[in-house]
C-alpha cells in the first residue's frame, strides 16, 4: 500500500517537473526569438544589415549513468593506477641520467 502510494506521488512530481522544464524551455526559446527581432530592428532602423545568428541547440537527452558495483570500482582504480605508474617510468627512463627520481627508503 505505501510502495504504492511512494510511486503515485512520485510519477506525479516527475510529471509537474516534467512539465514545468518544458513550459520554461519553450518560454526561454519565445524570449530568445524576440531578442533576435528588437536587435535585428534596432540595427535596421540604424541602417545596418539584419544579424544571421545561429538558432540555439536542441536539448539531447542526457544518458542516465550506469551505477557501478564496488568491485568494478577498484579493479577501474587499480587499472588507473597501473597506466599512471607505466607512464611515470616512462617519463623517468626518458629524463637525463642527473634528473632522475631518487628512490626513498
Amino acid at each position: 500500500m505505501w510502495q504504492f502510494v511512494r510511486d503515485l506521488f512520485r510519477s506525479r512530481c516527475f510529471d509537474w517537473l516534467e512539465s514545468e522544464l518544458a513550459r520554461e524551455r519553450a518560454e526561454s526559446e519565445r524570449l530568445r526569438a524576440e531578442n533576435r527581432a528588437l536587435i535585428n530592428s534596432l540595427l535596421g532602423t540604424a541602417g545596418f544589415p539584419p544579424l544571421e545568428l545561429p538558432e540555439s541547440a536542441k536539448p539531447r537527452p542526457v544518458p542516465r549513468l550506469r551505477k557501478r558495483s564496488w568491485h568494478q570500482i577498484q579493479a577501474w582504480r587499480e587499472t588507473e593506477a597501473a597506466r599512471d605508474a607505466a607512464a611515470s617510468d616512462a617519463l623517468e627512463d626518458e629524463a637525463p641520467p642527473g634528473h632522475r627520481a631518487v628512490p626513498h627508503s
